[in-house]
């Protein structure tokens, strides 16, 4: 599957600090130690509400590690799926009367926009379910080979117990556990299954829905199976950063180590998981249930420019819970209408100490916020009250302050 195009990043003269990332397993900040290309794999879009603003938050997050990783003069291996055969998308195509490969190839288009819009660098691998099948077989192949895949009917179930880690990466007991499972895609309650939290890896074929052969019968894969197969296949084991929402701890990524352990305990899988908080609208998380969702196309064919949205994002610490206001977005159009006023006078207050205060914002747990305030500083020492030049002590400075903008915050201004 052919990702977006990716914009070029400028090159900054200063390098950026080791980044540190909170780890959702250890709950502790961690510095992240890529040996050779720092190795990231985020979990993508099941393709049938792109792309509201709870998605937006997270994938530039997480575009924000990358960057911050190159800034320290790291190359980057990103990895993202797309989960275009799941019960969602098959729930949404039959509603609204569309062939699920058409609502799926259509809503992945529109992501593709989005994600070039808000100048998100694209994965190196941008891998489809679909796609990635015989991977997942051959995966599901080695579980069963490890003892710990079981039928319950025509569906082939991994045993969580057959993972002596299995719930240490959430740090959820097992009562927690139980109460959002069936919340977020599971069913604890099927009957003949060994563990109420064992996970479908393999669905067998059902009227009306897609399905492929398969060595265990015609059926498709299961949600968490698959991003393991990917994250396997493309980055191997003990790569750097597992990202996604914070709605994923539980069950997708413990589940994802699960099978990734069994199937070679040598493995260890993500060395750190990092997540991004929940972006709510009229006081409730996002999302396509409770129609509440703010899309990023929605707004761009608005005319709205696509560096405010990013910018609203950006005034929000990745790892925060917070709340869409539309009022936000026009004070991020306001603001960028400032700092580029700033920035045409060319000369302006010294940018060297923004360089490194920016940099280092973001290698502590990309504190964008902090970054964003530092860039701000500069705005107002360079404009002054005023609103006119006031600190020329630097030539070079809206050149540099460009090239920041860009490398490290992602702002093309």
């Amino acid at each position: 599957m052919r990702a977006w195009p990716s914009p070029d990043v400028p090159v900054l003269p200063t390098t950026g600090p080791a980044v540190t990332l909170h780890d959702s397993a250890t709950d502790a900040l961690v510095t992240t130690s890529p040996r050779g290309a720092a190795r990231m794999y985020v979990c993508g879009i099941t393709p049938y509400d792109a792309t509201h603003m709870g998605h937006a938050a997270t994938y530039v997050a997480f575009d924000l590690l990358n960057r911050a990783w190159r800034s320290a003069g790291h190359e980057v291996t990103y990895v993202q799926n797309v989960t275009d055969v799941d019960d969602p998308l098959l729930e949404r195509a039959t509603r609204v009367n569309v062939d699920w490969r058409e609502l799926a190839l259509r809503e992945t288009e529109l992501f593709r926009q989005d994600m070039a819009a808000l100048r998100v660098l694209a994965p190196a691998h941008f891998v489809g379910a679909v796609e990635s099948i015989p991977l997942v077989v051959d995966l599901i192949e080695t579980l069963q080979a490890a003892g710990s895949i079981y039928a319950v009917e025509d569906d082939l179930y991994f045993s969580v117990t057959a993972d002596p880690a299995f719930g240490s990466h959430s740090r959820l007991s097992t009562a927690q556990m139980l109460e959002i499972y069936p919340e977020r895609g599971g069913d604890p309650e099927r009957p003949g299954k060994r563990d109420p939290l064992d996970c479908v890896v393999w669905r067998g074929a059902r009227e009306g829905e897609p399905s492929w052969e398969s060595p265990f019968g015609p059926g498709r894969p299961g949600w968490h199976v698959e991003c393991t197969a990917i994250a396997m296949e493309h980055l191997g084991g003990a790569f750097d950063v597992q990202g996604g929402g914070s709605d994923l701890v539980f069950p997708h990524h413990e589940m994802c180590a699960g099978h990734a352990h069994v199937a070679d305990p040598t493995n260890v899988f993500a060395q750190v998981y990092a997540h991004a908080g929940m972006v709510a609208y009229d006081g409730e998380k996002m999302s396509k249930s409770r129609g509440n969702l703010v899309f990023v196309s929605a707004l761009r064919n608005s005319d709205v420019d696509p560096m405010a949205i990013r910018l609203v994002l950006l005034n929000h610490h990745y790892r925060s819970d917070w709340e869409w206001l539309d009022g936000e977005l026009w004070e991020a159009v306001d603001t960028l209408q400032t700092w580029r006023r700033a920035l045409s006078l060319g000369a302006g207050a010294p940018a060297e100490p923004v360089v490194t205060e920016v940099l280092t914002a973001l290698a502590e747990d990309l504190d964008a916020p902090r970054a964003v305030a530092a860039v701000q500083a500069w705005v107002d020492a360079t404009l002054g009250v005023s609103g006119h030049l006031a600190d020329a002590s630097d030539a070079d400075a809206a050149l540099t302050m460009h090239s920041l903008l860009d490398a490290a915050l992602g702002l093309a201004l």
